[in-house]
């Protein structure tokens, strides 16, 4: 790929900070466990110029609580390996956050897909060629495939997707971000439970 991944291209106000109390951690956790048992989150050295992938979000009053940046190659998840995203400004690609950690370089993305459907509570960002190689056969909706991750135009085709009855199935394929996969849904279970179906599905399509 000719993108660099993991590197965070927004504008970022972060100050350390406590997260929220309402927010069901132990579902968060449970969920990126899984996620990098599949590879589904994780760092290969011999990918994306080895830098980790994979991020996971909850809604948080306000904003969301995300995976901090480069987390993806941890075995687990815990409170310190969090950020608290307060408030996102796609229209001046800035971010403003607290939490231990600073927020993952998808986080604008996450942002987006709060912003525009708020009935979403979850979001998971995976990367699975199997899925994103599949995506048209699947019935899933991709970005232009000239929107990178993590920038204003990947932001503006995310809305723009959500906003269509394409988007309805409650994941997309982003076309230019190699081998990313968005799922969102009004839970973490829900959210999840659509990976593990896409993954059932790309599997059967490829047999």
């Amino acid at each position: 790929m000719t993108e660099t991944e993991g590197v965070i291209r927004y504008r970022l106000d972060y100050r350390p900070g406590a997260l929220p109390a309402d927010v069901p951690l132990p579902h968060l956790f449970q969920w990126f466990a899984w996620c990098r048992e599949k590879d589904l989150i994780g760092r290969d050295p011999k990918r994306y110029d080895g830098f980790a992938y994979g991020n996971i979000s909850l809604r948080a009053d306000p904003g969301f609580v995300i995976s901090g940046t480069q987390t993806g190659a941890k075995p687990g998840l815990s409170a310190d390996d969090l950020s608290w995203v307060r408030n996102i400004d796609p229209a001046h690609n800035r971010i403003s956050a607290t939490g231990p950690a600073r927020p993952s370089s998808e986080a604008m993305t996450h942002g987006q897909v709060y912003l525009t459907l708020p009935a979403a509570r979850a979001v998971i960002h995976v990367h699975s060629r199997l899925i994103w190689r599949q995506a048209q056969r699947l019935g899933l909706a991709l970005t232009a495939a000239e929107a990178g991750y993590g920038t204003p135009a990947m932001v503006t085709e995310v809305e723009r997707l959500l906003r269509s009855a394409a988007a309805n199935r409650g994941a997309f394929a982003m076309g230019g971000h190699e081998d990313g996969i968005v799922a969102y849904a009004e839970d973490m279970d829900t959210a999840g439970s659509l990976l593990l179906d896409l993954l059932d599905r790309a599997d059967a399509e490829r047999r």
